[in-house]
């Protein structure tokens, strides 16, 4: 692969300059002072900055073409409304997916890689600690986008490199974990990397609790391939103790100079509320749904008397009309440009409701999490309500409210109220969760639609049109197929990693990757 066999040395000149002044404030580093003979731990700190940063494609036309056009819409939080965007209905458009590989292994890779390993060959352990809990949180979302991706490879130096299978690679990260943890916890009360960290501004004691609960997030993850596993390593995190609170939340910090990628595509008109959204939050009555959007242009359309309106996902090109955008719900202001009342929040990357939910569905298997399915369960609610706007809980909670139609011709697509269901079955109990989760981890797309893929929740609806003959309007996107460029680049270990078991369906969108054994 022609950029990988340069990755070194192009990483002298680009590890520390953005692309462009837009992308990251403090990032302004003369290129020739980035040699490993020169490299001190301020310019390292800068570099892990970046890593931070572009891991989760948070310049914004990377954000778009890997997250919003995607994830976003197949975990039914949006819907676009712009015409020539396929990919709503079910269309891997091929450069935005090239793009997006590309924004990984071009930017986030290289930068992280470089870190990693002058820390690890300067013997500055906890710098190289922080740097092993990002790799994991950085490769974990490639591959759940993929299956099999590069990762031990990366950046050999070889025109070929390797792809490895989804199992190898999430068996690997809990050693990882277990690396990183043993050196911090040796640590505690310090800081590694200062105001350089994006997320806790070198903490070492909230990087632990990162990586407890990135521990607990990866276990749940592989629950279905790996029941034992899954078992052992999220009992382990919770012993460890993951977050608790919204104190402990994971955001990447924004500024003006390196916005929330958010508040410049929502600028574009492209995207609304989903009807799912509209289904589930109407129905819940769930005061979120002010903190997520704001109410519709147009006002209340469907004429329910709550004007805030969602339509359904793959909508046919003819029907992708400029009133779609005025008739439906945009974004809640906070994430609109600044120039439009936004306030450029900070970008979500974990959070102590996710982790509530974790457990809950933990507890709900029997292991040892810490507390019973149902309280676990509200507590995760009132999490997010505390996050999102310091909401009461209570009424929310023991409602027994559920899940609207969006309109005439889209009736709800599931039954299950707000209050935990204790006579329940199992799976019922397990669809509350995850779909409260699913209102939790919003904006998030990328987790939720690992969610979605994992447990089949929150139930979709019917996509309107699809255009990809490999999957039907009831079905869920898998995967994303192998791109373009490492076919031209890297053909010979795309085509290895195409003969993997776990490929074994194909290289198509409806095959499940490793861990999405339900």
């Amino acid at each position: 692969m022609k950029h990988l066999k340069y990755l070194l040395l192009l990483l002298l000149f680009t590890a520390m300059v953005p692309s462009c002044t837009e992308d990251f404030e403090e990032l302004n580093t003369n290129p020739t002072a980035l040699t490993a003979a020169n490299v001190d731990v301020t310019l390292l700190g800068q570099g892990f900055a970046r890593a931070q940063y572009y891991a989760m494609n948070g310049l914004h036309w990377r954000f778009q073409i890997s997250q919003n056009l995607f994830s976003d819409l197949y975990a039914q939080y949006f819907a676009t409304t712009a015409a020539n965007f396929d990919s709503d209905r079910y269309v891997e458009v091929g450069r935005w997916i090239d793009l997006c590989w590309g924004s990984f292994y071009g930017q986030a890779a290289p930068d992280l890689k470089f870190v990693e390993d002058f820390a690890n060959e300067n013997g500055l352990v906890g710098e190289g600690a922080l740097a092993k809990i990002w790799k994991v949180h950085g490769y974990h979302r490639v591959t759940d986008y993929w299956g099999p991706v590069i990762y031990s490879q990366f950046g050999n130096g070889e025109t070929s490199v390797a792809y490895d299978a989804q199992e190898d690679i999430y068996r690997s990260f809990f050693p990882l974990l277990d690396e990183a943890v043993a050196t911090l916890n040796g640590m505690r009360g310090g800081n590694v990397f200062g105001s350089n960290d994006q997320l806790f501004g070198g903490d070492v004691d909230q990087w632990i609790t990162f990586a407890n609960s990135l521990r607990l997030r990866l276990a749940m993850r592989v629950k279905y391939a790996d029941p034992s596993l899954a078992k052992t390593e999220a009992e382990k995190a919770v012993a460890a103790g993951v977050m608790t609170s919204n104190a402990d939340n994971a955001y990447i910090s924004t500024t003006g100079n390196s916005l929330n990628p958010f508040t410049t595509i929502t600028n574009w008109g492209e995207f609304r509320m989903s009807a799912l959204m509209e289904s589930i939050l109407k129905g819940f009555d769930d005061p979120r749904m002010a903190a997520y959007f704001n109410p519709a242009a147009s006002g209340d359309s469907d004429g329910d008397g709550i004007p805030y309106e969602g339509l359904r996902n793959g909508q046919a090109k003819v029907d992708k009309v400029p009133a779609l955008n005025s008739d439906n719900s945009d974004m809640n202001t906070k994430w609109l440009p600044l120039g439009k009342g936004g306030a450029n929040p900070p970008h979500k990357v974990m959070t102590a409701c996710e982790m509530y939910f974790l457990r809950a569905e933990g507890a709900l298997e029997g292991w040892n999490m810490g507390g019973t399915t149902k309280d676990l369960y509200e507590q995760g609610i009132a999490t997010s309500m505390e996050e999102e706007g310091g909401f009461d809980p209570g009424a929310y909670i023991s409602s027994t409210a559920t899940p609207a139609a969006a309109d005439a011709s889209s009736p709800p697509t599931t039954d299950i109220p707000v209050a935990f269901d204790e006579g329940g079955t199992k799976e019922r109990q397990l669809e509350q969760i995850i779909t409260q989760k699913w209102i939790g981890l919003y904006p998030d797309g990328w987790e939720a639609w690992a969610e979605v893929r994992r447990t089949g929740y929150p139930k979709l609806y019917p996509l309107l049109h699809v255009e990809n003959p490999d999957l039907s309007v009831d079905d869920i996107f898998r995967r994303m197929t192998f791109v373009e460029s490492e076919f031209s680049n890297n053909g010979a270990a795309v085509e290895a990693a195409m003969g993997l078991s776990e490929l074994a369906a194909g290289d198509k969108n409806s095959t499940r990757v490793w861990w999405d054994k339900k």
